[in-house]
């Protein structure tokens, strides 16, 4: 079970909000509807909503915050906007179908999956050009980059595999077999393992960076729940890498497993076809996306319990928590 402190300060913010949490803000992306809707998140409401592309997906701010990136799939293009003012800059030569990426830990390039053309897309975020285009296999969906900026990886939702990428020199150096339709990779915060969610195979697969290879498979079995539907997808670490959080879609659970015995600990009921998840900085709340139920769940994270569930748009898929300026 997390920290018993963690109980006192989340009893501590439900009668009194912290002043920290009061500019703290979540974007969500709505699919269906082609916006980012933006909930503050100690009012725990929708405060506005704004036009991007087509088909938005993933989403994430730079490094600095200073901007915040958006998948738009069906344009075939990142978006970037100004994180102070919401205001769309300019688009990035994304390749086809974007669908998830990530920043590299020095902030100078984005790496993105593209899942209509087999191949992973590295951007120099300076000049806004294309660095390298490698191939990866069918489906690419999955995008992490390692803490310590070495190594990217790709999942390919067909071939089933997670594609190691050399950052310099792009060259795909490792292809470890995982389970069915990978669709999430998240490395721990100390870059010494490498999480991938297989959406079909039902399982999130534990690779050890060192060797490469499997470590551990994780299964999930929920009472009352046909094991089909038990389909992970988004993973969120905590800082410290001792619980580790899993999105399992139709299921409309979100896992909590120790990440050191691999053990689940519960399952929280909470939308409909939970999506993705983020973290608030002092992770006392888990914010998750429901596809189908075109809502956001708050997860009270020291009680391990959903505590209020907020409509957004259509078809809610990503979310990023904005950092208070």
């Amino acid at each position: 079970m997390l920290e018993l402190r963690r109980i006192v300060a989340w009893t501590t913010a439900l009668v009194l909000m912290p002043a920290h949490l009061s500019a703290l803000e979540a974007y969500v992306s709505n699919e269906k509807d082609n916006t980012i809707s933006v909930v503050n998140v100690a009012q725990q409401k929708v405060v506005r909503t704004f036009q991007v592309g087509q088909r938005p997906r993933g989403i994430t701010f730079s490094r600095d915050h200073k901007l915040f990136f958006v998948c738009a799939s069906d344009s075939d293009a990142v978006q970037v906007f100004d994180a102070a003012t919401d205001k769309h800059l300019y688009d990035l030569p994304s390749g086809e179908d974007p669908e998830q990426f990530a920043v590299s830990p020095d902030n100078k390039r984005l790496y993105i999956a593209n899942e209509d053309n087999a191949v992973t897309t590295i951007i120099d975020l300076q000049s806004r050009k294309v660095i390298q285009q490698v191939d990866v296999g069918i489906e690419p969906e999955g995008m992490a980059v390692s803490p310590d900026n070495r190594v990217a990886i790709t999942t390919s939702e067909t071939t089933n595999m997670a594609h190691f990428i050399d950052t310099e020199t792009f060259e795909v150096t490792d292809n470890v077999l995982v389970d069915q339709r990978p669709r999430h990779a998240e490395f721990t915060h100390d870059g010494k393992d490498l999480w991938i969610s297989s959406e079909i195979g039902g399982t999130v697969t534990v690779i050890d960076m060192s060797t490469r290879q499997i470590k551990k498979t994780i299964k999930f079995e929920i009472p009352g729940v046909r094991a089909e539907t038990v389909q992970p997808v988004g993973i969120k670490l905590t800082r410290d890498d001792k619980h580790a959080f899993v999105a399992l879609g139709p299921a409309n659970r979100v896992a909590v497993v120790d990440a050191k015995s691999y053990d689940v600990v519960k399952y929280i009921l909470v939308g409909q076809r939970v999506w993705h998840l983020a973290l608030t900085p002092d992770e006392n709340l888990l914010l998750t996306t429901n596809g189908l139920s075109n809502d956001i769940t708050f997860v009270d994270v020291p009680r391990l319990k959903a505590v209020k569930s907020v409509t957004v748009g259509r078809y809610p898929w990503g979310v990023a928590i904005k950092p208070e300026s």
